[in-house]
């Protein structure tokens, strides 16, 4: 079992796939495992309209952990890799300066894990690649069948950066004009600050986009909301794609991103949401993105945070299929 091919040796040591898990080389080795979940990491930022630097984020979060083979999810109770057989499919082959090419490398990637049946978790890399990688799922599962919960400080739903069609700020607007994700099952969680203008309010409104902002979080607390849009984002698709833009945090707690927006949830109430999404429904993609690594505290807290988003959906994952649900 996979569990047994992940080295004992300690965690700083060796090449840092995610979690240490077996490397995955080609298609071919991919279809062959028949895995449960694999990890792919989009190195690519030229989409970003800040800070730069995300490009480097799935290397940070690589090796972000201190954690190996006996991982113990200790509010579940159970050991993801006991249960879910999992991989490291390495980075797409993204061309630097060139977003469209890069784009597609990123979307023929996770196209191949989604083909073979795993979850793709894509660490990102800026949200542009978020599009590619939406595209791809809903490509496998069907268009219109995928809902989005959407963790951001931001709308990302411009219609465009300059002119610029796929950028950082694009990409829930292209994946909604596409197709690939009806705009009444796109539901965004964690929205504050001053951004996005009306006109693009105005658009959200009129694709049935569904939101709720930190003011909202506060009031009501973080399970009640994300309850609600679990429900959204369900009103029509059977399946669940969860996007988390690490800059919905509070900079507090991950100071490391190109765009950060003060006034955030904290790692606490975000590591609860995600797992709540994937107890509650049907996951068949994720991404984690807007890591910076240049610009993160000390002990890399943006990285360990992005990191441990990703082992929540894992626990979750594994628990369920414990339980016989997945």
């Amino acid at each position: 079992m996979v569990f047994d091919r992940m080295p004992p040796d300690p965690p700083f040591a060796g090449i840092p796939t995610f979690l240490r898990l077996p490397l995955l080389r080609s298609a071919e080795e991919l279809e062959a495992e028949r895995p449960d979940v694999v990890v792919v990491g989009a190195p690519f930022d030229m989409g970003v309209t800040n800070r730069p630097g995300a490009r480097f984020g799935p290397r940070a979060i690589r090796a972000a952990s201190n954690l190996g083979r006996g991982a113990y999810h200790l509010g579940l109770r159970v050991q993801p890799f006991r249960v879910l057989k999992a991989f490291d499919y390495g980075d797409a082959s993204v061309v630097p300066s060139d977003i469209e090419r890069s784009h597609a490398a990123v979307r023929a990637k996770v196209a191949e894990v989604a083909a073979a049946g795993a979850v793709p978790i894509v660490l990102g890399g800026d949200h542009s690649v978020t599009y590619p990688a939406v595209s791809a799922v809903a490509g496998a599962i069907g268009a219109g069948k995928v809902g989005v919960v959407h963790f951001d400080a931001h709308a990302d739903a411009a219609a465009d950066e300059w002119g610029v069609l796929y950028g950082h700020g694009t990409p829930i607007r292209r994946l909604i004009e596409s197709g690939a994700v009806p705009g009444r099952s796109f539901v965004q969680v964690g929205l504050r600050g001053y951004w996005p203008p009306p006109d693009v309010v105005e658009w959200m409104e009129a694709q049935g986009m569904r939101r709720h902002f930190t003011a909202e979080i506060q009031e009501r607390g973080i399970e009640a909301v994300v309850r609600d849009a679990v429900a959204e984002a369900l009103d029509g698709p059977e399946a669940i794609y969860i996007s988390v833009d690490i800059d919905v945090l509070d900079p507090a707690f991950a100071p490391g991103t190109g765009t950060p927006e003060p006034g955030g949830l904290s790692s606490r109430e975000l590591l609860q949401a995600v797992r709540q999404v994937a107890l509650a429904t049907r996951v068949v993609g994720m991404d984690v993105v807007e890591v910076a690594p240049a610009y993160d505290g000390p002990g890399a807290i943006t990285a360990e945070a992005a990191h441990r988003v990703v082992m929540e959906v894992l626990g979750a994952l594994a628990k369920k299929r414990l339980a016989g649900e997945a």
